[in-house]
């Protein structure tokens, strides 16, 4: 069994009540610090209420996930977010300013803490006493989404499917199956569009108050200052995804024709995108979740004992939860837990080859977790997406070596192979599509419905609507983006899977040269946290931190190249 890391300064069992709390938070503000050892231990302190309360809200928020349906799970949730996060906003920016007005910060060890005092200085200059209850409010509106979307179901034959589940039937090959199953997705989801519309409109207006109260023309303004994006601007944005535009959109737009081919079909339709054009039935890497997670522990230890390690761990201490079922929340995500040390895997397995990648790219974000528990403060494990999803997305790609583990006949290995580089590629226009989506949501916040709508065809036509032709089907497309859970609930949190999947490929191209070095440079890289740049870490890794169309170009080559490799 884990256990937590031992409490040297909170109770070992500390009710989560604000009255409870509040007493240590008093403490932390009154407290006299007058040398640097003791303002080092008043940060440690500090760290230690943050990781057990972080753990707390962690748990709440797995269980609400995994039951969907319990309004008691709900509550519990909603609790700490309505009572005890409110409560503890006015205090952390108080303590904000102890920390910077206290003479021995600029004493303290100038490298270690460089990222820390960066990024409190950013809260400070972010806070506002009346966006408390805003973000109360937004806290609690977002996980309407997954109570709606968690709901959904369709009949096929006498049977009731999740719509992950019934994903699976996309990839069969009778086609007038793939069409009647997509139809049932697509419509399901299209009888909750007005409800999900009502509540992005609500929670847009929210966003919007939040950036005008802080002081911000918009909320995309206001997010790139909230996300420490010190590396890096909008127009960078824009500029890479004009980048994606001029190298990867024509490499799917070939790969598009190919299968179109291989399908016999005069045209791809959205029913078609997702089955296999060898002719052959639909990609078996595993029977069952157990079966799933015993194969990954196997793969993760064929890379590396550590690796397997970790999964084992995470096995025996039941920290896992992996099948798709009525009433779970959409999508799957890695949520570490502060104190324990260890995280939750969430997603949603329905047997397909898409699961395998899921579980081995939450196995990337798992190890990272392991990577960086015995970090001194809370706050050094607290890393960017740019670097949390660079973890995840080489994870992928370094374990493609072992994935005869999933499949043991030679052919399908190639198959998985190839599909999982096609969606290394594939991936990038959709970041692109939703980053710029959300570009134009936040600095256009009066549109309507279907100004909205119009928005997002015209930029979802630019990256690659082509490829597929969607006549009589208008309305699907043009409500793809109510898929997207991150546009609902981490708004932002998107544009850094593209650069992190460059820097995958990159790691990943440094592992196949040198398998030892590759891998080695890969974890001293996560170890870091977030103690060091953006910048810094991606070359501990081996690699820049770059997402210029020059870049891309390369990188998108050598994807090419090996894919043509495996045949």
């Amino acid at each position: 069994m884990i256990h937590k890391r031992e409490r040297k300064y909170i109770p070992a069992e500390l009710e989560i009540k604000w009255e409870v709390l509040q007493p240590v938070y008093d403490e932390l503000l009154i407290r006299e610090i007058n040398s640097v050892e003791e303002l080092e231990k008043w940060l440690q302190d500090r760290s230690e209420i943050e990781a057990a309360l972080e753990e707390d809200f962690a748990w709440r928020y797995i269980r609400m996930t995994c039951d969907t349906s319990s309004e008691d799970l709900l509550q519990n949730f909603q609790f700490f977010a309505t009572e005890i996060e409110p409560q503890i906003a006015p205090y952390n920016n108080k303590l904000n300013e102890k920390f910077v007005a206290n003479p021995y910060a600029e004493k303290l060890d100038g490298e270690k803490f460089y990222i820390y005092l960066r990024g409190v200085r950013n809260a400070l200059e972010l806070f506002r006493e009346e966006n408390i209850p805003i973000q109360t409010e937004i806290q609690v509106e977002q996980q309407k989404y997954q109570s709606i979307t968690g709901s959904m179901s369709v009949m096929i034959g006498d049977k009731e499917y999740t719509l992950e589940q019934a994903s699976v039937f996309l990839k069969d090959l009778d086609r007038n199956k793939r069409q009647e199953v997509w139809q049932k997705i697509t419509d399901r989801r299209l009888q909750d569009r007005e409800k999900l519309n009502e509540l992005f409109n609500h929670l847009r207006g929210l966003r919007h108050q939040l950036a005008l109260n802080a002081g911000f023309e918009n909320f995309r303004d206001y997010m790139f200052k909230a996300l420490g994006r010190f590396d890096y601007t909008p127009q960078d944005c824009y500029n890479f995804h004009e980048a994606i535009e001029k190298e990867i959109v024509p490499i799917l737009h070939e790969q598009a024709e190919k299968r179109k081919r291989a399908l016999d079909l005069r045209l791809l339709r959205p029913w078609d995108t997702e089955v296999d054009t060898s002719g052959k039935t639909a990609l078996k890497p595993f029977t069952n979740g157990t079966d799933l997670i015993e194969k990954s522990i196997q793969c993760f230890s064929n890379i590396s004992r550590y690796l397997g390690e970790r999964l084992e761990i995470m096995k025996d201490n039941g920290l896992f939860d992996v099948e798709s079922r009525k009433g779970k929340a959409p999508g799957g995500y890695n949520y570490p837990l502060s104190e324990t040390g260890a995280p939750f895997i969430f997603m949603n397995s329905a047997g397909t080859f898409r699961d395998l990648t899921t579980m081995v790219h939450e196995g990337g974000h798992a190890v990272h977790t392991f990577l960086t528990a015995d970090l001194e403060l809370n706050d050094f494990k607290h890393c960017p997406s740019e670097v949390a999803e660079l973890a995840s997305m080489s994870m992928e790609l370094i374990s493609m070596d072992n994935w005869d583990v999933y499949f043991k006949d030679e052919e399908e290995l190639k198959r998985a192979k190839k599909d999982q580089l096609f969606d290394v590629l594939k991936t990038l226009p959709w970041v692109a599509v939703v980053d710029q989506f959300q570009h134009w949501i936040y600095t256009n916040p009066d549109h309507t419905d279907a100004q909205r709508t119009e928005a997002w065809t015209q930029i979802y036509d630019r990256f690659g609507a082509g490829f597929v032709d969607w006549e009589g089907n208008e309305n699907a497309k043009q409500n793809l983006w109510q898929k997207q859970l991150h546009i609902f609930e981490v708004p932002f949190y998107y544009i850094e899977y593209g650069m992190a999947q460059l820097g995958a490929i990159a790691v990943w191209k440094n592992y196949k040269e040198n398998p030892e070095k590759g891998l080695a440079q890969y974890l001293e890289a996560l170890k870091l946290g977030y103690t060091k740049t953006i910048t810094e870490i991606y070359a501990t890794a081996g690699i820049r931190f770059d997402f210029s169309a020059a870049y891309v170009k390369e990188l998108a080559a050598f994807v090419k190249g090996e894919m043509e490799k495996i045949g």
